[in-house]
């Protein structure tokens, strides 16, 4: 039976007047689950101007900025959270150790590294020496990071290990001489020389792998599709995309949206099928661009038609294969009306398929005898900037 956690779901106010209110979202994970907090997040009016995602395929972590539609509306904010906890998969008691494990493991990686040493030794080489010393380095509680083994003419070897240490005690005299000691035990008079120092600062690069590797080993090695999406922004853009990863069951695994200031978003998606494969069917490569380039530049159909004598405004979004629809459509369409002093005769919301896909259709009759009514380019554009958030 599943255990609902209240900490799943936690808001931090701004500091000042602005600023975007902080959404963090660490519960277990789910295929569309992103779509589904996102597609929440739009109905309570608020805007997503910055994301951060990852998930291990059981826990995920999510982090949304979010600011509201005007300074003057009042976000429900227990609402919010009680509507986003309900997104949530409920914890099971296997789940909540994991929690705290995972709560552990953030903590753990917030602290300081640990330092790297250098461990340098000169010997002749000998059948097994590189297993030898690595069982003596293990037994020690020493990691090892990363190896560089060298040989010469002349039969010698000189090794290279970036080791850490598990009891982080080697910065002292004494661990350092207890691993020179245990190595010359095994290595006996073939070991030349012996030495362990404190890594330099440029480590980083030291410990960074190689990009000179086959391109086959390249393409076993990960895991994941990397999707990078840069495009104009629009209210729901997140939600657009989130919903088209999971009609097409594909599991965001890292991602990272930002939303600039010059009305272009940018975002990195890490992305596997369900089945945890990458995507690498050329055909649903191309099929799965082609909609998401769709859902950036054109997620929304906004046109004003005539019926017989009279003008109706037709707007239309897809539906998700769940069968939910796109929040405050209706909103933003009687809004934009008001703006304008445009009159509502008739109104009428259904569902139609259209191709393969279900599309939900709002279809407006406007009051034409309203001598204020505004021409029908004015109304598409107006409806068209309220629904997209470029108002």
């Amino acid at each position: 039976m599943g255990i609902p956690c209240d900490d799943f779901v936690v808001f931090r106010q701004p500091e000042s007047s602005g600023e975007p209110t902080l959404i963090t979202i660490n519960c277990p994970d789910k295929t569309g689950l992103g779509c589904d907090l996102c597609r929440i997040i739009l109905f309570f009016g608020l805007s997503i101007v910055r994301g951060d995602a990852s998930t291990d395929g059981k826990w995920c972590f999510i982090v949304f900025w979010v600011v509201g539609r005007d300074s003057g509306s009042q976000t429900r904010w227990g609402l919010l959270k009680k509507r986003l906890l309900g997104a949530c998969p409920a914890a099971s008691p296997a789940f909540g150790l994991y929690n705290s494990y995972y709560r552990l493991q953030e903590l753990l990686i917030l602290e300081q590294q640990p330092q790297v040493f250098l461990l340098k030794f000169s010997c002749y080489d000998r059948l097994g020496l590189l297993h030898d010393v690595t069982q003596v380095l293990c037994e020690l509680e020493l990691i090892i990071r990363r190896v560089k083994v060298s040989t010469t003419p002349d039969g010698r070897i000189m090794d290279l290990f970036f080791i850490t240490d598990t009891r982080e005690l080697l910065h002292t005299k004494k661990r350092r001489d207890e691993t020179i000691d245990n190595l010359r035990a095994v290595l006996g008079d073939s070991m030349t020389s012996c030495d362990i120092e404190l890594a330099g600062a440029d480590i980083p690069a030291v410990l960074h792998a190689s990009a000179c590797l086959p391109p086959a080993i390249i393409e076993e090695i990960p895991a994941h599709t990397l999707i990078q999406i840069v495009g104009p922004d629009h209210k729901g853009l997140l939600y657009d995309i989130m919903r088209t990863l999971k009609d097409y069951n594909i599991q965001l695994s890292y991602g990272r949206f930002y939303a600039s200031q010059n009305g272009i978003s940018d975002l990195d998606l890490f992305v596997m099928q369900k089945d945890g494969k990458k995507i690498i069917d050329p055909n649903k490569q191309r099929a799965l661009c082609e909609r998401l380039r769709l859902e950036l530049f054109h997620p929304l159909r906004v046109t004003v038609a005539s019926r017989g004598p009279d003008t109706e405004l037709l707007v239309a979004n897809p539906v998700e294969l769940s069968g939910k629809g796109r929040p405050l459509v209706f909103y933003d369409i009687t809004l934009a009306l008001k703006l304008l002093h445009t009159r509502i005769f008739l109104a009428e919301i259904g569902r139609h398929v259209i191709g393969d896909r279900e599309w939900e259709v709002y279809r407006i009759l406007l009051d034409d005898d309203h001598e204020s009514i505004a021409p029908k380019d004015k109304i598409v554009e107006k409806v068209t900037k309220m629904l997209m958030g470029w108002e």
